[in-house]
């Protein structure tokens, strides 16, 4: 019987472990991670099995550019807007706020991600 895959990490292409070899946090080297792509996956994933225990974002999940041309519209869903998903998900469902990290090495989205979340978690 497979273990629950309690934890979820979000990033279009990285593994866990190289999350790991950058942040150096020990959570990256368990065997319980359920990986997800991208938005789609991301939010069927949490619909279908529930909240994980803990979440890790990425915030680029494309490797293109974001902004159609002549315009302010994203292409592809980010990682802030998974968390956004999630704040309305746990709102709706009067449910808490799982565990949280970044593991983004774009640092503005990572600040947006994680100030969404704490943000709410003060709620």
């Amino acid at each position: 019987m497979e273990m629950t895959k309690r934890l979820l990490f979000l990033d279009d292409i990285r593994y866990p472990i190289e999350a790991y070899h950058y942040t150096k946090q020990d959570i990256f080297l368990r065997k319980d991670w359920h990986i997800v792509r991208n938005y789609e996956q991301f939010v069927n994933r949490i619909m279908e099995k529930g909240l994980p225990e803990l979440i890790s974002f990425d915030h680029d999940l494309a490797d293109q550019h974001y902004l159609k041309p002549d315009s302010q519209e994203y292409t592809e869903k980010t990682g802030y807007d998974c968390a956004k998903w999630l704040v309305e998900y746990c709102m709706d469902n009067y449910l808490d706020l799982p565990k949280f990290y970044c593991h983004s090495m774009n640092p503005v989205g990572k600040k947006n991600i994680l100030s969404l979340l704490e943000n709410f978690k003060q709620l």
